[in-house]
This record gives structure tokens, C-alpha cells and sequence, in this order.
């Protein structure tokens, strides 16, 4: 009988040690976790939402989970170009994320708005954490991605905040 063959995984030279490929790809993790999380919830509040801001709500939930669904793809693949394994599912994210689940009875209105301020809040403290693990590695593009979703997620936390009146 032949034996099988497997290949084995190349090996990854792009200038990042394989502890630190392997830092960063876990705290890319987290973030990928909970910004699935965070996407998740939108989603079930624009489903779930009532009241006299229904259409405003309603309209502003879906562009904010259409960004967050947007940005879950960059994060795996970054965690994939370190050459780690990204997360994929339900009991992964739960165990890799800050974030709670969305609550099984939809809250009214102003109570959804302020469960998504809290949770761009902390995705925002997630992505600011990892720098040093990033800056160490001299990780450029993980450097550019966290700019780019702490951005987003200060900015959304802005606008939820606004409307608490905060």
C-alpha cells in the first residue's frame, strides 16, 4: 500500500516573526468576533425595531450592519495572510468576544441605540488594544485596517450617542 502524501503548509517569510504573526492573528480574532457580533445585533434591530423613529432607525441599522458585514471580510483575511485560521463560527465568536449576544426580546427603540453605542465603543477599544502587538510586529497593513475600523466604529458610536443625546 503507498503511503499518502500530505504537503506541508509553506512556510510564511514576510518579515513577521511566528510569534508575532501569531499575537496579532489573535487579537485580529477578537475583532473579527465582534464585529460578527456586532453585526448580528444591528441586523436583528432593524428586523425588530418599532416606534415613532421606525424609518429613520430602520434605514440607518441597515447601512450600519451592510458596513459591519463589509468589514468582517478584510479582518479573516488578514488573520488568513498571517497565516492563522479565522474564526468562523457561533461558538467561536461567542467564546473570542467582549460583546454580548443580542437580547432574545427585542428592547424598545433607545435601548437598541444604546446596545450598538456600547458595542462600537468596544470594538473601537479592541481594535486602539492591539496596537502595541501590531507596532511591535511592524504590521503595517494589520496597522491599517485597525485605523480604518476604529474610525468607523468612534464615528457610528458618535452618531448613537447623538441621538441619546448624550
Amino acid at each position: 500500500m503507498a503511503k499518502k502524501r500530505t504537503a506541508a503548509a509553506p512556510a510564511i517569510h514576510i518579515g513577521i516573526s511566528d510569534k508575532d504573526r501569531a499575537t496579532v492573528a489573535a487579537g485580529l480574532s477578537q475583532l473579527l468576533a465582534e464585529t460578527y457580533t456586532l453585526y448580528l445585533t444591528t441586523h436583528n434591530f432593524h428586523w425588530n425595531v418599532t416606534g415613532p423613529m421606525f424609518n429613520s432607525l430602520h434605514a440607518m441599522f441597515m447601512a450600519q450592519y451592510t458596513e459591519l458585514w463589509n468589514a468582517v471580510d478584510p479582518i479573516a483575511e488578514r488573520i488568513r495572510s498571517l497565516g492563522h485560521a479565522a474564526p468562523g463560527s457561533y461558538a467561536q465568536f461567542a467564546k473570542l468576544s467582549s460583546l454580548p449576544d443580542a437580547p432574545a426580546t427585542p428592547p424598545k427603540a433607545l435601548e437598541m441605540v444604546r446596545i450598538l453605542k456600547e458595542g462600537h465603543e468596544a470594538v473601537a477599544r479592541t481594535a486602539r488594544q492591539l496596537f502595541p502587538a501590531v507596532d511591535k510586529a511592524s504590521d503595517e497593513p494589520s496597522a491599517d485596517l485597525l485605523t480604518q475600523r476604529i474610525t468607523v466604529h468612534e464615528q457610528t458610536a458618535w452618531m448613537l450617542r447623538s441621538l441619546l443625546e448624550e
